[in-house]
């Protein structure tokens, strides 16, 4: 999740149970009282369809040093989902230019430990040379789906990006299934 040019000082939405706004607070307020906000996950692709895989750096606020398949961060405060995943994968892949991602599904995130949000999972397809943020990304490489499934028990991955990994597996067997 994105952290670098933003502050504990910018302004999250609060939100209940159903993704409804109650009230806006601090993200560093949020954070700290296990406030319940909204995140975005986006699995950014290259040219050949490989995933875009990092490892946070060991600064990061939020599971530091762990690995991701994700690109995303907190919704602002009044910011749509839709407009916070292309600003977050531009942002965190160096990029300007993208696609806007598709948004897949939406779920919510609770590990049971104050820690959980709304997060909306998207997809988009990057053809250009990504520039990670070095703050953000320790580590990075496209890897194909394949590869990610046998690191899964290798790596220690972040949780909420785990979860959503999951659920994008059996929503795309339940597409699947469907067709």
């Amino acid at each position: 999740m994105n952290e670098s040019g933003r502050s504990a000082d910018e302004i999250l939405d609060v939100v209940d149970e159903h993704d409804r706004v109650v009230g806006r607070a601090p993200r560093g307020e949020v954070y700290a009282r296990g406030l319940r906000h909204r995140c975005v996950f986006v699995l950014a692709r290259d040219a050949e369809g490989r995933i875009f895989v990092h490892r946070r750096t060991p600064v990061k606020l939020v599971f530091p040093s762990l690995y991701d398949m994700f690109v995303g961060g907190v919704v602002g405060a009044g910011e749509a989902y839709d407009e916070a995943a292309l600003r977050e994968a531009e942002e965190e892949l160096g990029v300007s230019g993208l696609p806007r991602p598709s948004h897949l599904f939406t779920f919510l995130y609770d590990d049971g430990a104050d820690r959980t949000w709304w997060s909306a999972v998207y997809e988009v397809r990057c053809g250009l040379p990504v520039r990670p943020q070095a703050e953000e990304v320790a580590w990075h490489a496209f890897l194909t789906e394949e590869e990610v499934e046998r690191r899964l028990g290798e790596w220690q991955w972040v949780p909420d990006g785990l979860a959503a990994y999951e659920r994008l597996r059996a929503y795309r067997a339940g597409i699947t299934g469907r067709a």
